[in-house]
């Protein structure tokens, strides 16, 4: 994993860092595992826009991702690691025992010709997904399952990780990248190691034409508007625009929105710090 600090031979160019792309091991996905992808533009049924800086940017095709890992006990080859844009890890192209291909999420540390396998009698080696009653205590984990069969929804993005820290009967303890400390049901899968591509926090995109590319649109900033347009907004001359808050009103900045009477709030057992 590393970056690249390019040469500013343009404007835009002079503060960009680059990914190496030092894991990638082949351009051309797998043609089987491709999908089309619709963008919306932030406008719903009906054309309206409900969701505002979203438009535009590079098509893409969307390469479906085995987040069940419910092929069990069938041993596969890493054929390739590619580069997927619709997320920010890399991915794995799996090739089976069988001759079927599936696309998981990378770990770091993956290899080319690496054996992976998924079950519960899979060894706790990176690339491998288990049970997490089977997973030894202070393992490293990513795409985690918060309900079995459900398919990996936690520690999914470039670089994160959580660490299995204890077992009790039908629960296990995870301290989660966020830093909150919860109760997962041990039979949920998880996959040992951190997710790959953890260099992604450095990069630098240079330019404003690079989120263009990446479908985000121009955002004004709420203290420019009026008041009718948002609470920060109105005053006279370059006013700061009061308490840090969000377009209908809820505070930004460490107010907690989470519900103080949800039903899964009794399996957190430490908060993420603010």
């Amino acid at each position: 994993m590393s970056v690249r600090k390019l040469k500013p031979i343009t404007p835009g160019q002079r503060f960009r860092v680059v990914n190496g792309f030092d894991a990638i091991t082949t351009d051309k996905p797998e043609k089987s595992l491709l999908t089309p992808l619709k963008k919306s533009g932030g406008r719903n049924s009906q054309g309206k826009m409900t969701i505002r800086q979203k438009g535009g940017g590079h098509k893409r095709r969307y390469r479906v991702i085995d987040f069940k890992r419910d092929k069990k006990d069938v041993v596969a080859t890493v054929e390739s690691i590619q580069y997927d844009p619709n997320r920010t890890a890399f991915i794995a192209l799996l090739v089976y025992t069988d001759g079927e291909k599936r696309y998981v999420i990378a770990q770091n540390g993956l290899q080319v010709g690496q054996e992976v396998s998924s079950g519960a009698t899979a060894a706790p080696e990176i690339g491998n997904a288990l049970p997490m009653s089977e997973i030894p205590l202070g393992t490293i984990i990513s795409c985690i399952e918060l309900r079995p069969g459900q398919g990996a929804i936690m520690a999914r993005s470039a670089g994160t990780f959580a660490q299995l820290m204890a077992k009790d009967g039908k629960f296990v303890t995870i301290k989660m990248p966020s830093g909150e400390t919860r109760l997962i049901l041990s039979a949920g899968m998880a996959t040992i190691g951190a997710v790959s591509n953890s260099d992604h926090q450095l990069l630098v995109s240079g330019k404003a034409g690079r989120s263009r590319w990446l479908g985000r649109r121009p955002r004004t900033r709420p203290v420019a508007m009026n008041p009718v347009d948002h609470p920060m907004g109105g005053g006279e001359g370059r006013a700061s625009g009061g308490h840090p808050r969000s377009r209908n009103g809820i505070p930004a900045k460490g107010y907690r929105t989470r519900s103080k009477t949800k039903s899964t709030n009794k399996y957190i057992i430490e908060r993420r710090k603010k």
